[in-house]
């Protein structure tokens, strides 16, 4: 299976090093995680893991965000009353973001810049490796909207801190940096 050109929300190129850079591309939303992007990494994923032209994964994003996290109106508001595709998308974010990622064979690299908040963090606590720029933000801003983070966000938060410092972030929102 050859790599589609015809991605929306995602680039992806395997360089002549076999370094595949997949990009988040949804810079007028920072990146913000859709269904589509959801859909679009899964396949992506999968097609690396066998490419063999591709050694290394590095995940990053197009313009000033790695990933502002879920995108609230597609990946919740538009899918309310549809609790099936809501399901599909929180599986398929969980498949590449969790399992792909925490199998894969080949090393994995996470390279935040700018902006890394919430549900983001569910796929960069599972690369290998996360090199971080200088003006990166982290942040659960979950909190700001009344609710905790969810799904395994908060799991995959407390594997890569202290229950305290999970704990503090969650309860305030507070940003931090790499």
């Amino acid at each position: 299976m050859a790599l589609r050109d015809d991605y929306t929300c995602v680039a992806v190129e395997i360089d002549d090093e076999g370094i595949a850079w997949v990009t988040f591309n949804r810079p007028e939303k920072r990146n913000a995680m859709n269904p589509t992007l959801h859909y679009e990494m899964e396949e992506i994923m999968m097609h690396l893991e066998t490419d063999p032209a591709a050694k290394v994964i590095v995940l990053t994003g197009a313009g000033n965000a790695w990933s502002a996290g879920m995108d609230l109106k597609e990946y919740f508001r538009e899918t309310d009353n549809d609790p099936d595709a809501q399901y599909r998308s929180f599986i398929a974010h969980r498949h590449w973001g969790w399992d792909n990622l925490a199998a894969s064979r080949k090393p994995t690299i996470a390279m935040v810049n700018g902006y890394c908040f919430g549900g983001a963090f569910m796929s960069l606590c599972n690369c290998d490796i996360v090199i971080t720029a200088e003006d990166a933000t982290y942040g659960l801003s979950e909190i700001n909207w009344g609710i905790i983070p969810a799904g395994l966000v908060s799991k995959v938060f407390v594997d890569h801190a202290s229950m305290r410092d999970a704990l503090f972030y969650a309860m305030t929102g507070r940003t931090f940096d790499g």
